[in-house]
């Protein structure tokens, strides 16, 4: 018996664990190390219609117990990965979550329509905190994310995915993304962060502020993933400083049925193997099984 195979929207996944947008780029890096069909899931790096070049340098800082970047969604646009990268990650056996963004409605949907044959799942960037020329995020506007919402399901048949924002608002975004046809929830993504260089006097980052991750935000994370768990019935992908099996054992228990591990990889390039490992070592002859645990914070006592 498998006790960690979950159900997610149709999707079958043998664990619960995948990588987070960002943080394994599609999985070359990482495919001499192990199988990548043995993770849950890969969620690419964002990908958007045309080529961006990113935020200046530096992009990257530690910080006490996580790391602030700002990339700045750097990428080769949605055509060279169709042509190279996601026939590629589906050969290697793989269920794929591609994350999608674009500066306006109609971009997701482009990006969407041309991955969709390589996905098993869409996630709908709506939040990444240090980009959009200055602008908030899709997320901090729940009638532009609903409208992002709308073109992307009617230019693909996979399940979408909206990826939330711990910066603003977030039940009011949901309530409004559920009723513009939303399958399910990823969140968080990073908080918003900044740190200064004595020497220079100046923000460390050259876009001055950038995502805050690991460690860190998990209890920030575990929290949102809780309140948003209480207030829908759509299925939920969270993640937040994600390292351990136990730390995954949390979010189950607020309310995520899937958990993806980012910083973490950084670190330990096998944590994302590691903490499905050990989350089948915890389970091993308990009359339990990992769905058992989702959400069961809940539960009366």
């Amino acid at each position: 018996m498998n006790r960690l195979e979950v159900d997610f929207l149709g999707v079958r996944f043998p664990n619960p664990v995948v990588t987070a947008s960002g943080t394994f780029n599609f999985g070359r890096e990482y495919a001499h190390l192990y199988p990548l069909s043995r993770l849950g899931a890969v969620t690419t790096k964002g990908v958007s219609p045309r080529p961006i070049a990113g935020a200046p340098t530096p992009r990257i800082t530690e910080t006490p117990m996580g790391m602030l970047n700002a990339i700045g969604l750097e990428n080769k646009g949605v055509d060279a990965y169709v042509a190279d990268e996601l026939p590629w990650l589906k050969a290697q056996g793989a269920r794929v979550i591609v994350n999608v963004f674009g500066d306006e409605a109609a971009d997701f949907a482009h990006v969407a329509r041309k991955v969709s044959p390589y996905a098993d799942l869409i996630e709908v960037n709506l939040s990444c905190p240090n980009v959009h020329g200055g602008r908030l995020p899709f997320a901090h506007d729940p009638e532009a994310a609903a409208e992002v919402v709308r073109r992307v399901k009617d230019a693909t048949d996979r399940p979408v995915l909206a990826k939330l924002s711990p910066n603003g608002p977030l039940l009011p975004v949901a309530e409004v993304l559920e009723a513009a046809g939303v399958d399910g929830f990823s969140l968080i993504n990073t908080l918003l962060g900044m740190r200064m260089d004595l020497e220079r006097r100046r923000p460390v980052l050259g876009n001055r502020q950038g995502g805050l991750s690991g460690p860190a935000v998990k209890p920030v994370a575990v929290r949102l993933v809780y309140e948003l768990y209480r207030h829908t019935d759509r299925p939920i992908l969270g993640m937040g400083g994600i390292a351990s099996a136990e730390d995954a054992l949390e979010f189950a228990l607020a309310g995520a049925r899937l958990v993806a591990v980012g910083t973490a990889t950084f670190a330990d390039p096998y944590a994302p193997l590691k903490i499905a490992r050990g989350l089948e070592a915890f389970f091993q002859g308990r009359g339990e099984r990992w769905r058992d645990w989702v959400g069961a914070a809940h539960t009366p006592d």
